[in-house]
């Protein structure tokens, strides 16, 4: 094998795991049975002793993929000049909320390690096609080996420390070298089913699918898919891009328990060759309240108020650090300890080392989540569900903390691993916890520590101004007494703290424009000028992309936000998917499908939107 464009991939999930399927046919990564479980198939990461499962027509001189509409059943079709197939990829489905009457207070549901099936529907479209499938599992991010056999209904792999899976269909399978193969012809209107899952050892072997059978399961994921899409309330331009980033968050989703992952993937790098490689399968508190956000804008409630559920449960725990009541990060369970690891026996995606999983973030300080989250909290408050007494006091008691430690230097929200910093983008945000704690006591009339709030919500806003502003640069910086700009800054405008108008806004924004953009792309700062810790540089980051074009159109700049949202959209995979990063020759790089993006690609096209019919863009978020 050789490794795929990352943007060559398509994704496919049932909200406990998910799957990257290649436009050859071939899954390169799935974990299994949750997102953060060991990898099964892992050649994403090491493109020979990975592990793969794929399946393709052995002619085919073209290749295309495309989502079935308004779903996440993916479809990848083969073809040649006389025959042509076609591989429906999909997760069945099954989700349940079931909240209590406030989730702030809801007791954790039992997670069930129920079976995570993959369905493989191919189809012969044109003539007679030759088909070929291979699977070759490499379990425990192949540092394990594994068995197989056969059964009746097709083979099963055991692995070394005992997890099984099977794959069924009605085929004669090959087994060699700890691989199973199949070579089938199809003719124009025939099908065939294959069907991965994992099983309890004590269980019994699950039966093979027939087509027809399959064909139930297609039917009933489409229209699960679809009827939650009907509850989108956007309207406007973009709709379908929108759509497909509200489809990728909706995946990104950890239905048991509510949790937001940033990424499905691990390890996929911020360089090709470089060091800039890290585990996102898990939820950290700002990436997943601006995905509530998103989701509130577009008329989800449910996704907000299952992430509600997940934070009132850590806002109760004892994380046994003393230095911040949350951390900024927890596992889909609520895991406080996420010990990083190198993986060495793996190559890493076109060399890169090192091959990471867990994440050694989870203990830094970085003060600007608090404002994220009181921005969610307070959305959720208007316009999903009115919040409880029970959930306003533990929020008061977090404001309470942020209004007395918000002079702490922090890691900040790029969690730079070279020493903490008084980053102006922190203090931002602890301004914004604070006056959005403020705005929801006054509107619901609760109980606050009112003086104290002001006091340090004054005080920040002042400190920001005198010392997170370079008069020589014109611009506010990174950091205090630094002379360099971040793009973290245009929140600057995008929360509402500075008016476009502001003589200090617009030259910083001039300023980011000139020093981090590059080609209409904007990179989040300059590593050789802003030490990080780390080796190396990176490519531009697209959620800062699309901050940028909500700038521009809070600034009133429609023509040029348009112009820079509808160029980043062009960066998109042929599913219309991205990645953290763009590289320098429009390349995607870091893990994928990014939350991050995603939802600021919502969020922008919202704004956007309205500005676009009125003429004129409000300031703040709303």
């Amino acid at each position: 094998m050789t490794y795929k464009r990352i943007e060559d991939y398509g994704l496919i999930g049932n909200m406990h795991t998910a799957a990257l399927v290649g436009n050859d046919g071939s899954i390169d990564w799935l974990c299994l049975p949750f997102f953060d479980s060991p990898a099964v198939f892992n050649s994403l990461l090491d493109d020979e002793k990975g592990g793969h499962f794929s399946i393709s027509a052995v002619d085919a001189v073209d290749n295309r993929q495309i989502y079935f509409p308004e779903t996440n059943v993916l479809i990848t079709r083969f073809g040649s000049d006389h025959s042509a197939a076609q591989v429906t990829d999909f997760m069945p489905v099954h989700e349940d909320h079931g909240f209590g009457s406030d989730p702030w207070t809801d007791t954790q549901p039992e997670i069930d390690c129920e079976e995570s099936k993959i369905v493989r529907l191919v189809q012969g479209l044109l003539g007679e096609t030759n088909m070929r499938m291979e699977c070759k599992p490499a379990f425990e991010f192949a540092s394990t080996g594994h068995q197989v056999e056969k059964t009746d209904g097709g083979v099963i792999f055991t692995s070394d420390n005992g997890v099984r899976i099977s794959l069924t269909a009605p085929c004669e399978f090959i087994i060699e070298d700890g691989t199973a193969y199949a070579d089938f012809k199809l003719d124009h209107g025939e099908s065939i089913a294959f069907v991965l899952e994992q099983f309890d050892s004590n269980g019994e072997m699950p039966v093979d699918l027939t087509a027809d059978d399959a064909d139930v399961l297609f039917r009933e994921t489409v229209d699960f898919w679809r009827d939650w899409v009907s509850k989108c309330t956007y309207q406007g331009r973009w709709r379908e891009d929108v759509i497909r980033s509200l489809l990728v968050l909706k995946l990104l989703t950890f239905s048991p328990t509510g949790a937001i992952i940033a990424a499905p993937t691990a390890s996929l790098p911020e360089e090709i060759g470089g060091e800039r490689n890290w585990d996102y399968r898990y939820c950290w508190i700002r990436d997943a309240a601006l995905t509530i956000d998103a989701f509130m804008r577009m008329g989800y409630v449910d996704e907000a108020r299952g992430f509600m559920r997940w934070l009132g449960r850590r806002t109760r725990e004892t994380n046994g650090n003393s230095e911040s009541p949350l951390q900024i990060m927890y596992g889909i369970r609520g895991e406080h300890q996420l010990e990083e690891k190198t993986l060495d026996h793996l190559s890493g995606y076109r060399n890169s080392k090192p091959v990471r999983i867990g994440n050694g973030a989870y203990d830094q300080f970085q003060l600007d989540i608090y404002g994220e989250l009181m921005e969610s909290v307070y959305i959720y408050n208007r316009h999903g569900w009115p919040i409880s007494y029970d959930m306003w006091m533990s929020l008061s008691k977090i404001l309470d903390w942020v209004a007395g430690n918000w002079q702490k230097p922090d890691e900040g929200i790029w969690e730079v691993r070279g020493g903490r910093k008084q980053f102006v983008h922190s203090k931002l945000m602890a301004w914004n916890a604070l006056a959005k704690g403020l705005k929801l006591a006054d509107e619901r009339s609760f109980p606050a520590n009112r003086d104290m709030w002001i006091s340090a919500r004054d005080d920040i806003f002042r400190e920001i101004v005198d010392k997170g502003w370079n008069e020589e640069l014109q611009s506010f910086t990174q950091s205090y007494g630094s002379n360099v700009v971040d793009a973290a800054l245009l929140q600057l405008l995008n929360i509402g703290a500075l008016s476009p108008r502001d003589p200090r806004m617009s030259s910083t924004l001039k300023r980011i424009e000139e020093t981090l953009t590059r080609d209409s792309l904007v990179y989040r700062y300059d590593p050789e000028e802003s030490l990080d810790g780390l080796e190396g540089r990176e490519g531009t980051f697209t959620m800062c992309t699309f901050w940028l074009a909500e700038s521009y159109t809070r600034s009133g700049r429609l023509e040029d936000a348009r112009f820079l949202f509808e160029r980043m959209l062009g960066y998109a995979s042929p599913l219309g998917l991205f990645a953290e990063e763009t590289g320098p020759t429009g390349d995607m790089l870091g893990n994928f499908p990014q939350a991050f993006t995603h939802l600021a690609l919502i969020n922008s096209a919202f704004i956007l939107d309205r500005a676009l019919d009125h003429g004129t863009a409000k300031n703040g978020r709303s």
